[in-house]
């Protein structure tokens, strides 16, 4: 089979990437309005850059009706953000976070997410989460205009929170002890299964 980006439609490649694009880690982004209302929302297009600057991207689609979501709006609005990790034993929760909410209304308090405090910026963190990002916004590249058009949202991470219990003998993250999910095509999620080891060539 051969596909034509240039004949399909939007919705059409958005299943098309969505089910080749895989396993892709799920950024849980905790962000709050200028108002001080607080918001939380899956994104499952979300890598890490960069250590210097230590750098992640999330993109953020718009809605059907072409307007930005909300993380969008509040990051842009405050220029800050934080990226939760999500374990197999939150996945329930975040999946509940996907719902449509009118805006300014919390997903933390409409699905008891515990918040847990940030050190370095305005918007709480997940307090279960395994591993959770604290970032000040870099900058937004848009890309396309209307319903579902894109953008990446490039933050500099400013701190690192990383639960004990995920931590392995020499002091970093067992991704066993981690038993993150990420998403696959349609409804489907994948837990980190077996792991395997090949050497770096010199």
């Amino acid at each position: 089979m051969d596909l034509d980006t240039e004949t399909l439609g939007a919705r059409d490649l958005y299943e098309w990437m969505t089910t080749t694009i895989l396993p892709r880690p799920i950024a849980w982004v905790s962000t709050v309005s200028p108002e001080g209302r607080t918001n939380l929302a899956p994104f499952s297009f979300f890598q890490g850059v960069c250590a210097r600057p230590p750098t992640l991207l999330f993109c953020p689609v718009n809605d059907r009706h072409g307007q930005p979501k909300d993380t969008l709006r509040n990051v842009e609005a405050t220029g800050e953000f934080v990226v939760n990790l999500v374990p197999f034993a939150l996945v329930e929760l975040m999946n509940a976070t996907a719902a449509t909410l009118p805006y300014g209304e919390s997903e933390f308090e409409r699905f008891q997410v515990r918040p847990a405090a940030s050190l370095r910026v305005r918007p709480p963190r997940v307090a279960d989460a395994p591993v959770a990002f604290e970032c000040r916004l870099d900058r937004v590249i848009r890309l396309g205009e209307g319903p579902i058009a894109g953008h990446v949202v490039l933050g500099r991470i400013v701190h690192f929170h990383v639960q004990d219990a995920v931590l392995a003998p020499d002091g970093k993250p067992d991704p066993a002890k981690l038993d993150l999910v990420g998403r696959a095509g349609r409804n489907d999620y994948v837990r980190l299964g077996e792991l395997f080891r090949l050497d770096r060539p010199r």
